[in-house]
């Protein structure tokens, strides 16, 4: 695997990290980890890796790029995620969800230039977050084990079956020529890694153990985009042994 595809999980670590910070955290006891001695171990490779490579890059990225065409950059990787969106709410038999987010591509696609403009969302057009790992679990597969994969991160094992219809229908995927793929790939994850760079603060700020707060934080909000924020408390099963 090349260096930029190792980049491109690296972001994607990132982003669950930061992105999850703001979660409560539960008592560790009660969390299905039974692999937490090699799980904190991957935790630690992957804050370093983060630490020492892609966040250097993403904080210069950040300093050089202007702030509209940093944006228009995030609008365009957004928009090529509503395919994967799309087909996981067929997928879930979120037809009507389907149908406004089919309207959110095309129109971003087209009068949007491509996705570098949201005109979608000033249209009223709401951006939804569906994957293949919240599609098995409405499907009512069971999370299991939480694991903590090199660069990849914070996952279950539900999720991690899950990343390969994510895989593969991430449109960059089909993108033959090498070297395009992997800009597209290095940009994509240093762009997500910048506008991050703020919201780590509540992760330092926040955590007493790391580790812990970010687990607890990726199981509570995957089990909240599983109910589309109606989680039953009385089945809350990221949190059983």
């Amino acid at each position: 695997m090349s260096t930029l595809k190792s980049l491109f999980k690296a972001g994607l670590l990132s982003s669950v990290l930061l992105a999850t910070g703001c979660a409560t955290t539960n008592d560790a006891a009660s969390v299905n980890d039974p692999f937490e001695g090699y799980n904190r171990t991957m935790y630690s490779f992957n804050d370093t890796a983060d630490r020492t490579l892609l966040k250097p890059i993403a904080k210069a990225y950040d300093t050089v790029m202007p702030d509209p065409l940093s944006q228009g950059i995030s609008n365009i990787f957004s928009n090529l995620n509503e395919i994967t969106v799309i087909i996981n709410d067929l997928l879930q038999f979120k037809f009507g969800q389907a149908l406004d987010d089919f309207g959110r591509f095309g129109l971003n696609t087209t009068v949007g230039f491509g996705g570098l403009f949201d005109v979608a969302g000033h249209a009223g057009y709401e951006k939804n977050n569906e994957d293949f790992g919240q599609t098995l679990g409405a499907w009512g597969v069971d999370t299991g084990p939480y694991v903590v994969l090199p660069f990849f991160g914070p996952r279950t094992v539900r999720d991690t079956v899950g990343m390969v219809g994510d895989y593969y229908s991430d449109p960059i995927t089909y993108i033959d020529d090498n070297g395009t793929q992997n800009a597209f790939y290095a940009t994509r994850i240093v762009d997500k890694r910048a506008n991050l760079l703020k919201a780590e603060k509540v992760l330092d700020e926040a955590a007493l153990d790391e580790y812990s707060y970010v687990r607890d934080a990726y199981l509570q909000q995957r089990q909240n985009l599983v109910f589309d924020g109606n989680p039953p408390e009385e089945d809350f099963d990221v949190f059983s042994e």
